[in-house]
């Protein structure tokens, strides 16, 4: 099994410090969960893969 790059514990230190989500009244695309997108901010920064080679399907909302 992979190791986890947020761990429960960072989690918890880390969701606290993030602002809510802002309302958007006039709607918009969703916006992805703050534990993924931190995820796959610090795989980039690991692995040193560009942005867009990752997985599509799991950033589709992200990215547009």
């Amino acid at each position: 099994m992979a190791k986890e790059l947020v761990t429960d514990e960072l989690w918890e230190v880390i969701e606290p410090l993030l602002p809510e989500e802002p309302p958007k009244p006039q709607g918009g695309r969703p916006r992805i969960e703050d534990r993924t997108a931190l995820t796959g901010i610090l795989f980039v920064l690991k692995s040193g893969i560009p942005w867009e080679m990752l997985c599509p399907r799991r950033w589709a909302a992200a990215l547009g």
